[in-house]
C-alpha cells in the first residue's frame, strides 16, 4: 500500500471534537423537514477554534440554528451577513463563545459553521434545521439522501492565493471513525405508502394508519462509508395537489409569514409527440478535470467517471436525429472542441467524433466552465436549429453565481440540460444553470447509469416545446393569490411542477374551496390541468410551505453576496429576515456571553477524520495518485493556498435530493499562534478552497477501459473505429457501436457476432432478395434489441426509432415480410406491431 504524502490518521486515536451526529427526518407528501445535531467535545488542553463545512441541496431552506453548550441553550439570530461577521469577531475577541453559520459567498449550497472559543473540557451540540423539496424519480419515487463524502471543489486557477495556513485531511478505516451516526425518519401522506427502501441496513420498517405513515431508523453499526438514501413510493404520486398552510401566529397580516401560503404541485399529462423534431444544435460540454478519473461510486470496483462520460457520449451520438448539428467540448483549466463550429450530423462527422471520444481523458486540470460557456454562446446561431446544451461535470467552480448569470443572459436562445456526476457535483451549479435556461437537471451516483438519464434528457429536448404556460386561480371574492415562484416558461413531458403563492385578503369560511388551473399549448393544441382544493389552512410548527416559498422567492433574486443588484438585495434581505430563511446576504449568529473569561492559551487546530472508502487498501487512479476520495484529499492538501477570503471547501452531494453532509472530512481551523493572535482577522478565512490543478498539469493517463476488437474473418466489412471506442465484451454496446448515423446497420460479420449467428445463415435467410441487405440487417438488429434488452428500452429507444424510420423509408411494402422472417430466424417473441411507422 502506498500512502499519499498528505498523511493518514489510521489508528492513532487522536482526540477530535466531533463525537456524534444525529439526524431526524420528517417527510410529508413531497417535502421534508430535517433536524441535524452535531455533538462536539474539546478533549484537548487548549481552547479550540473549530470550523465545519457542509453542503446541502440548493433548494433547501435553512431556518433554525442553535447550540447547547454545557447544558445551556443558545438560539442563533439571523442578521445581515456583514453585521453578523463583525459581531462574531467582536465576541470571540472578548472571550465569549460564538457560533456563526453562513452560506458561501459564491455558491448557494455550501454552508460553513465557525465554532469560536471552545474551552478545554467543554461540550457543544449544534442543531441545524431546514426544509426541502424532494425530487421525483422517473419511476415515481421520492428521494432523500444523507451523503457521506465531502469532495473538493475547484476554483478558477487565477483565484487569489496566499497566507500560510496549511491543512491536512486525515482518513481512517470506517471501523475506526471516532464518531457515530443515528438517523430516524417518519414518512406520512394522505395517500397510501407503497413502500420505503433504504440503501443502508435499517431496522424493520413500521407502517401505521393503513400505511399512510411509516417509521424508519438505521440499524446499529452503520459505518457512514456510503450515502444513506431513502426512496419513498406513494400510491398516487402523480395526482395534482394544493396544500394551504396557516401563517405564523402573532405575525402581522399582509406579510409572507402572516398570510396563508399555498404549495401547488402539478404533474402535467403531456402527450408524447409521435414525430420528434429532427432539428437542433446539440452541444455536449464534458468535464475533463482530474477528478473525472475517480470512481462513479464509493463501492470498489466501479466505473470511472470519465469512462462513463465517454460511453454516454457514444450513446448520445448514435441517438441524434439525422439533419441536426452537433459539437463536443471538453473543459478543465482550459477547454477544446472537436470541431471549430457545430457540424451537420452525418456518418462521416459521427465517425470523426467517435474517434475523438476514444482518445478523451481526464487530463485538463481544474474545473473552469465559464470560458467554454462564453465560447459556445459566442458562436453564430444556426437558423432553424435551436441550441440544446448538455453539461456533464463532477465538480464546482469558484463563482457559481457568475456561471448562472452567463447562462441566464443567453437563456432566450437555448436550453441547458445539466448532469452532476459522482459525489462531487454542486447542486447550486447543476440546478442553477438548468433553471436559468428553462432546462432540466439530473444527478448520477451510486450504481445509476449516466446514459439512461442523458438519453431521457435528449428525448425531452427532441419533443416540441410546451408554450404559453400560465397558472390561473379561481378564488372566492376578497381573496387573491400572489405568486412567489417564477412563472414557469418550459414544462417537459414527465416533469413535476411546484409553485408557491401567498394568499392575501379575507379567508372565507371553512367549507369554501378554490381552484387552480395550469394551461399550456403544445403543437397548436390547448391543454389544461385543474385541481380543486380546500381553503381551510392547516398549521405546521415548522411553517414548511412558508419557508420553501421564501426560498423560492429568494432564488429568483439572490445572485450572490457581491453581485445581487441593490433593489433585489433589499427584497432578499426583507424576506430572509422576515421568514428566518438564510440567504447569501444573511447569517445566523449565536453568542454565549456567560463565557466572559479571556481565552487562555493558543487556539489549536484539529482535523475531523473521514472514513476511508476502501477498507482493505488505498486505491489509486493512476501511478502515484490516489483514487476516489483519498485522491480528492491529496489534491486538496497539496494544491491549495489559503488566505482571507478562502474557504476550506466541500462539495455538494450527487443525488437528486441530497441532505446535509455531516460525517466526512471536515477541516478545522487552528494553526497554533501566539496568544495575541487568537482573534481571527476575518471568519472569511475559511470561505473558499483553492485547488490549482492548472499549475501542476498531469500527463494524459492511459484509459484502462480502452478496448479494441480484432476481427479477421473473411467477408467482414465492419468499421473497427466504432467498436474501439468502447467495451468489447458488452453485446449491447457492440451493437450500438455498429449502427450508422442514419439509423441502419450493415449486414456483416460484426453484426453476426453480436446476434450469435453466422454471416452465411443471415445472408441465406434474406426473404426478399430485391431488398437491400442493410434493410434486412437493420430489422434483425431491432428485433434483437426488443428481444434481449427490453428492460433497457429507455436507453435505445431513440436510436431504435431512427432505425425503424429508416426501414420504412427503404424497405417500404416489404417491411412486414422482413419483420416476420426476422422474428422466425431469431426465434423471437417480438410483436411485429413494434415496427409500425
Amino acid at each position: 500500500m502506498v500512502s499519499p504524502p498528505c498523511g493518514l490518521l489510521t489508528r492513532q486515536k487522536e482526540p477530535v471534537p466531533l463525537k456524534s451526529i444525529s439526524v431526524t427526518l420528517s417527510i410529508r407528501e413531497f417535502v421534508a423537514g430535517v433536524s441535524a445535531t452535531l455533538n462536539y467535545e474539546n478533549e484537548g488542553k487548549d481552547p479550540l477554534e473549530a470550523f465545519f463545512v457542509f453542503p446541502m441541496d440548493e433548494d433547501s431552506a435553512v431556518h433554525s440554528f442553535e447550540a447547547v453548550v454545557n447544558g445551556k441553550k443558545i438560539v442563533a439570530e439571523l442578521q445581515e451577513k456583514s453585521e453578523a461577521r463583525t459581531n462574531y469577531e467582536n465576541a470571540i475577541s472578548q472571550g465569549h463563545q460564538a457560533f456563526l453559520l453562513e452560506e458561501d459567498d459564491q455558491a448557494g449550497d455550501i454552508f460553513s459553521c465557525n465554532v469560536g472559543n471552545l474551552p478545554p473540557g467543554s461540550k457543544a451540540a449544534l442543531t441545524l434545521k431546514y426544509v426541502q423539496e424532494l425530487p421525483l424519480e422517473a419511476d415515481g419515487a421520492l428521494r432523500y439522501v444523507l451523503p457521506a463524502i465531502l469532495n473538493p471543489r475547484y476554483q478558477l486557477s487565477g483565484g487569489s492565493e496566499g497566507g500560510g495556513l496549511q491543512m491536512k485531511n486525515p482518513a481512517v478505516p470506517s471501523k475506526d471513525v471516532p464518531y457515530t451516526l443515528s438517523l430516524a425518519a417518519t414518512v406520512s401522506s394522505q395517500h397510501a405508502i407503497k413502500s420505503v427502501q433504504c440503501s443502508s441496513p435499517v431496522n424493520p420498517i413500521e407502517y401505521l394508519d393503513d400505511k399512510t405513515s411509516a417509521q424508519i431508523s438505521l440499524a446499529d453499526g452503520h459505518k457512514f462509508d456510503r450515502d444513506v438514501e431513502l426512496l419513498v413510493y406513494y400510491s398516487e404520486v402523480h395526482t395534482p395537489s394544493v396544500a394551504v398552510e396557516m401563517g405564523a401566529p402573532a405575525t402581522k397580516p399582509d406579510s409572507l409569514m402572516g398570510d396563508p401560503s399555498a404549495m401547488v404541485s402539478f404533474y402535467p399529462n403531456i402527450p408524447e409527440a409521435q414525430s420528434p423534431t429532427a432539428c437542433g444544435e446539440f452541444v455536449f460540454l464534458v468535464d475533463r478535470s482530474g477528478s473525472m478519473h475517480c470512481h462513479m461510486n464509493n463501492q470498489d470496483p466501479s466505473q470511472m467517471r470519465i469512462q462513463a462520460a465517454k460511453e454516454t457520449l457514444i450513446w448520445l451520438l448514435k441517438s441524434l436525429p439525422v439533419g441536426c448539428y452537433f459539437n463536443i467540448f471538453g473543459f478543465g483549466s482550459s477547454f477544446e472542441s472537436f470541431f471549430p463550429e457545430s457540424v451537420k450530423y452525418t456518418q462521416d462527422t459521427m465517425k470523426q467524433a467517435l474517434k475523438r471520444v476514444k482518445s478523451m481523458d481526464a487530463d485538463l486540470g481544474g474545473t473552469e466552465i465559464l470560458e467554454p460557456l462564453k465560447a459556445i454562446y459566442s458562436r453564430t446561431s444556426i437558423p432553424g436549429h435551436p441550441l440544446q446544451l448538455f453539461v456533464f461535470t463532477d465538480g464546482e467552480v469558484t463563482d457559481t453565481f457568475s456561471v448562472i448569470r452567463e447562462v441566464k443572459s443567453n437563456g432566450h436562445r437555448h436550453r441547458c440540460f445539466s448532469f452532476g456526476i459522482g459525489e462531487g457535483a454542486s447542486t447550486s451549479l447543476i440546478k442553477g444553470i438548468a433553471r436559468a435556461s428553462g432546462g432540466a437537471a439530473e444527478f448520477i451516483t451510486g450504481n445509476e447509469k449516466m446514459q439512461s438519464k442523458a438519453l431521457r434528457a435528449l428525448k425531452r429536448s427532441l419533443q416540441p416545446v410546451v408554450e404559453d404556460v400560465s397558472l390561473s386561480w379561481d378564488l372566492p371574492a376578497g381573496l387573491s393569490a400572489k405568486m412567489l415562484s417564477p412563472e414557469p416558461t418550459v414544462i417537459f413531458r414527465g416533469q413535476r411542477l411546484i409553485v408557491y403563492a401567498q394568499l392575501t385578503g379575507t379567508m372565507p369560511p371553512a367549507e369554501a374551496t378554490g381552484k387552480v388551473c395550469l394551461k399550456y399549448t403544445l403543437q397548436g393544441k390547448q391543454f389544461e390541468n385543474q385541481v380543486a382544493f380546500s381553503l381551510q389552512p392547516k398549521s405546521d410548527a415548522n411553517l414548511t410551505i412558508h419557508r420553501l416559498a421564501a426560498k423560492s422567492f429568494i432564488q429568483t433574486k439572490d445572485m450572490g453576496f457581491e453581485e445581487t443588484p441593490a433593489n433585489d438585495k433589499k427584497e432578499v434581505l426583507k424576506i430572509s429576515m422576515e421568514c428566518g430563511v438564510i440567504s447569501s446576504h444573511t447569517a445566523f449568529i449565536a453568542i454565549n456571553k456567560d463565557l466572559n473569561k479571556p481565552v487562555q492559551g493558543p487556539l489549536t487546530r484539529s482535523d475531523v477524520p473521514s472514513p476511508m472508502l476502501f477498507a482493505q487498501s488505498m486505491m489509486f487512479c493512476s501511478p502515484g495518485m490516489p483514487r476516489g476520495d483519498p485522491f480528492q484529499r491529496y489534491y486538496r492538501s497539496h494544491h491549495m493556498g489559503s488566505a482571507s477570503g478562502l474557504m476550506f471547501g466541500a462539495s455538494a452531494p450527487m443525488f437528486g435530493a441530497p441532505g446535509p453532509m455531516f460525517g466526512a472530512s471536515a477541516p478545522m481551523f487552528g494553526a497554533s499562534a501566539p496568544k495575541s493572535q487568537t482573534r481571527l482577522k476575518s471568519p472569511g478565512i475559511f470561505r473558499r478552497m483553492v485547488s490549482s490543478f492548472r499549475s501542476k498539469k498531469r500527463q494524459p493517463l492511459k484509459d484502462e477501459y480502452d478496448a479494441s476488437v480484432e476481427m479477421s474473418r473473411e467477408g467482414s466489412s465492419i468499421d473497427m473505429t466504432d467498436l474501439e471506442t468502447n467495451h468489447s465484451d458488452d453485446p449491447l454496446v457492440q451493437l450500438i457501436s455498429l449502427q450508422k448515423a442514419d439509423g441502419s446497420w450493415d449486414l456483416n460479420e460484426g453484426l453476426a457476432v453480436v446476434l450469435g449467428v453466422s454471416l452465411g445463415d443471415m445472408q441465406a435467410a434474406l426473404p426478399v432478395k430485391s431488398v437491400d441487405s442493410s434493410g434486412w440487417a437493420t430489422v434483425l438488429a431491432v428485433i434483437w434489441l426488443h428481444d434481449k434488452y427490453k428492460d433497457m428500452k429507455c436507453e435505445w429507444e431513440l436510436l431504435e426509432r431512427k432505425a425503424v424510420a429508416w426501414i420504412h423509408s427503404h424497405a417500404g411494402s416489404a417491411t412486414d415480410g422482413l419483420v416476420k422472417a426476422a422474428v422466425g430466424f431469431l426465434k423471437s417473441s417480438v410483436d411485429p406491431a413494434d415496427f409500425a411507422p
